[in-house]
């Protein structure tokens, strides 16, 4: 079945899964899953073990595995956190889709997930396909706009060349830049993540897989939702 949406809007049963009532019983399922991630747990077990304990639904469980980490990787990657003194005169390498995606969602309305790395994610999932969206342009525009907070040489994004539409997606942030003057310089890559996981440069994602690899990480995404998107639905996942 085709992609037909035009929105990066929340899911249908999110407003219920994600009400603020539901906060409390989440964020201890969250620490519950750190807790046990960081006595080894594998995750599979780890996350269906805490599931089943709280009951919670697929998108519930998604989430909590989005926000958990151990409390080993959490120093790991608080160690690594640049701040933004650290930018100026460097480059800047941009995991995407990883950073566009959540800014369309947190635009859109979505449910954000403040995690206890410090990180901003989202729940959304492109499945191999990145269609633009009524979100995308005003998500550029916004990251576009840091350029001039930062004094930062050149953002470098990474794009993933397997995702349909990446051509068309560097198109677009390609002739956007241009016009505004923005030092963007995106590239089409095979896996944006070994790549990211193994620069020096700082990086910028909210994958756990790469913070937990890489050398030093900038924290922009969510610096661009709390700047610039004070109506994002964003739910408190920490699980301290």
């Amino acid at each position: 079945m085709p992609d037909t949406r035009t929105h990066r809007g929340p899911h249908p049963e999110d407003a219920g899964l994600f009400a603020s009532s539901a906060w409390p019983q989440l964020h201890r399922a969250t620490a519950d899953l750190c807790w046990l991630l960081s006595r080894d747990y594998a995750v599979p077990s780890a996350l269906k073990l805490v599931g089943d304990r709280y009951q919670l639904a697929v998108r519930q469980r998604a989430a909590v595995e989005r926000c958990a980490c151990s409390e080993a990787s959490r120093a790991h990657r608080e160690a690594r956190r640049a701040g933004a003194e650290r930018l100026a005169g460097r480059a800047l390498w941009l995991d995407g889709y990883n950073v566009l995606t959540t800014i369309e969602v947190a635009l859109g309305g979505g449910v954000i997930l403040a995690a206890g790395d410090g990180n901003y994610r989202d729940i959304a999932s492109m499945h191999g396909t990145y269609r633009k969206v009524a979100e995308t342009l005003p998500a550029l525009e916004l990251l576009g706009r840091m350029t001039a907070v930062y004094d930062v040489t050149t953002w470098i994004w990474f794009l993933d060349r397997p995702v349909s539409n990446s051509g068309r997606l560097k198109k677009i942030m390609a002739e956007l830049a241009a016009e505004r003057n923005w030092p963007w310089q995106i590239e089409l890559v095979q896996n944006p993540d070994e790549v990211l996981a193994a620069t020096a440069e700082i990086i910028v994602t909210a994958d756990s897989v790469v913070l937990d690899r890489c050398q030093q990480w900038f924290n922009l995404t969510r610096e661009v939702v709390d700047r610039h998107i004070p109506h994002a639905n964003v739910v408190p996942l920490a699980g301290e």
